[in-house]
Order: structure tokens, then sequence, then C-alpha cells
């Protein structure tokens, strides 16, 4: 049967994250009742990344098998009427048999944003942290090289029901363009809370309160505590899903 790809934007501020959950909002649920309502038929799809309440995506990837070869333009116009204004559907196009958002991919690519300066901005606030201590950039970076590479992120991620905690970091890196300072991290694969995890613990190297020396040893605590607080949702978003192709 036809598999197709979906590319998916959205804010995710009203949702309670990706995954459908029953009498709740959630993205793959939107999406999952929308084709529903186009299509007439009833659609599961699978998502390339879980994000939680109050994360967004520019790049989530989507798919879903289908009965028949369906008409791509038309339905993508049909779900944005549906989608909007909170969620579009920037692309969609058909694959090869077997294709899969999750498991097909080999990497994803998040990016967290910092609101960095002494005042807040309302009109920031659903996509930035607002951190207003002042943050060394040098010490983060300095944390997130140490972040590279494939580690037990036990420390970093909250305790998986299966499948274990050990993922490949590919790249890790800060940068600023003030007053916004923004994390770009990509790995094969990232466990629940990750990357939050790492922003918080990385923020507080940034503020002087812990040290970036630290960071090999709380991975090798393989203990959730070790890392610290966790940053909040409204900074990150899943900018980017790899295949390979």
């Amino acid at each position: 049967m036809p598999v197709y790809r979906l590319e998916v934007s959205y804010d995710g501020t009203g949702f309670h994250g990706f995954a459908r959950q029953p009498e709740v909002r959630t993205v793959q649920g939107e999406i999952e009742a929308a084709l529903n309502r186009v299509l007439k038929l009833s659609v599961e799809s699978t998502g390339a990344g879980r994000t939680d309440t109050g994360v967004h995506a520019v790049g989530q990837v989507v798919s879903f098998v289908a009965v028949e070869e369906l008409d791509l333009v038309r339905l993508q116009r049909s779900l944005n009427g549906i989608l909007h204004p909170e969620m579009v559907v920037t692309s969609l196009t058909s694959e090869e048999p077997g294709f899969d958002a999750r498991f097909s991919a080999v990497w994803r690519e998040y990016r967290y944003q910092i609101l960095n300066g002494p005042h807040a901005d309302p009109l920031r606030r659903t996509f930035t942290w607002h951190v207003s201590d002042s943050l060394d950039l040098d010490a983060m970076n300095e944390a997130a090289e140490q972040l590279i590479g494939e580690h037990d992120f036990a420390s970093f991620c909250r305790a998986p029901a299966s499948g274990g905690s050990v993922r490949r970091v590919l790249e890790a890196r800060w940068t600023a363009d003030r007053p916004l300072v923004v994390l770009r991290v990509r790995a094969n694969a990232f466990c629940h809370q990750m990357v939050r995890s790492m922003v918080g613990f990385m923020v507080e190297v940034g503020r002087g309160r812990r040290r970036a020396e630290e960071t090999a040893a709380v991975i090798a605590a393989a203990d959730r505590s070790a890392a610290g607080p966790m940053a909040p949702p409204q900074g990150l978003i899943l900018w980017e899903v790899g295949y390979g192709d």
C-alpha cells in the first residue's frame, strides 16, 4: 500500500505534546482527525519525534499508509485548511514501501532558544526561555563538547519504560545572536526530556553555578538528579529529521 510522508511545522503551545492521548488535544491526534475527515477513513500515523507539551516543531515528519494513491496537492491544501493557524503541512510526498517516519530516521536535530537579557519579551515568551543572568557561552560549549559521542544519558533522561538510555550525540553547540542564545543539538535519537535536561545543566554552567568539568561525572552517575533542574519546554524546537536522502 502507498506510504506518505508529511513534513509539519507547529506551535506546540496549545497541545498536550505530539503523541495521541485520549480526551486531550495533541498534534498527532489533530493530524489524524484531519486525515480521517478528508480521506473519510481511519488513518494511524507515526511521528519522528514525540515532542512534549509546549514544545514546537519546524521539521516534524509524520508518515501514514493509505489504501490507494492520493491527490497530494489537494490533500495538502485540505489539511492546511483544517489545521491552521497552529499547524501547517509544509510538504507532502509519497515514499517507498516500508518507510516509517520514526524507524527510518537516522538523526534528529533540536534547537533550544534562550532570551538572555535583563528583560523578558512578551512577544517571544512562547518560543524562548528568558534567562536574565549573564551566561558564559564558552563554558557552556565546553560542557556541550563533552556530551558529543555515544553515552548512557540516564542522567539527562526521564527513566524509559524500555529500550535503555544510550544515545549517540553527533553535534552540540551554542551560538549567540544577542539577545538570543541558541543550542543546536543533533543525535541519532533522543530519550524523553533529554534536550531540556541537557540545557538545564548547561545553563547552570553558564551561570557559574556548576563547572563544565563536571559534565563527565554527571554522565557517569547515570542518575537523573545529577544533572539538576530541567529547562522549560517553550524554548525547544524539533528542527529537522534526517533520512539519508
